[in-house]
């Protein structure tokens, strides 16, 4: 997929910030493939916010000290866990394994949607978001969470990202809980749209990249063993790796 770094690459955007250093981020793309086409879960950004305003992205944010201790019904593949800790400095299981709760979480934040395995007893769970798994008893199920690919934000951006984008099954979803998402809400709508409609909607550039890695990776088959693009600048282009 060159012709995606080179779609990067043209992407003109203010460079005269500070270089900041990346921040670790997660997100997660929701697939129902119950259907002949399978479609992905968006959500549209409230107009009057300062970053992406307008425009239609899957749920996501930066990871918080509380996604390392949040318990979990399975744990990740092994397949994700090894890609998820190269090319990263002190690169651990339990960082992968909060990048991946860092998803969910930010899911649900986002959109009120729980993702995971209904339980019968909850273990005791951080403070904040992660308290509403619990009251619902639902335990996040790693196990189902695919890593699609790693992007890391271009030097001098107003805000830098180290971003793991992860799918899941339309079918973890345990439980939703209303009021996350409307007209004064961070996300002001959700939409299942098909893939390749999906992708004509206005996107984050990023977000049209993981769409076709996400594409690509459906038609092979959705197994947890294929590679898993990085994408990063290098020598002012952008240029893909697998993991």
């Amino acid at each position: 997929m060159t012709d995606v770094a080179e779609r990067l690459t043209k992407v003109e955007r203010d460079q005269s910030h500070p270089n900041l250093k990346p921040r670790d981020a997660a997100t997660l793309i929701v697939i129902d493939r119950s259907g002949p086409t399978p479609k992905v879960l968006l959500g549209k950004r409230h107009a009057g916010l300062k970053f992406m305003a307008g425009k239609y992205v899957f749920p996501g944010g930066r990871m918080e000290p509380g996604d390392r201790k949040m318990p979990v019904a399975s744990d990740l593949d092994a397949h994700a866990g090894a890609r998820l800790m190269r090319g990263v400095q002190r690169a651990s299981l339990s960082k992968a394994r909060a990048l991946a709760l860092a998803a969910i979480r930010e899911t649900y934040e986002e959109t009120g949607l729980l993702l995971g395995k209904r339980v019968d007893e909850i273990p005791p769970v951080p403070e904040g978001p992660w308290q509403a798994f619990a009251d619902a008893k639902v335990l996040p199920d790693l196990a189902e969470l695919h890593f699609i690919v790693r992007a890391i934000t271009p030097p001098r951006r107003p805000r830098r990202f180290d971003a793991r984008f992860f799918a899941v099954d339309a079918s973890a979803i345990a439980h939703r809980v209303e009021g996350k998402v409307g007209p004064d809400s961070e996300l002001v709508e959700l939409v299942w749209l098909p893939i390749t409609e999906a992708k004509s909607q206005d996107l984050p550039t990023i977000t049209q990249v993981a769409l076709d890695e996400l594409q690509a990776r459906v038609a092979k088959g959705f197994g947890h063993d294929l590679p898993s693009p990085f994408y990063r600048m290098l020598h002012r282009k952008f240029v893909r790796a697998e993991l």
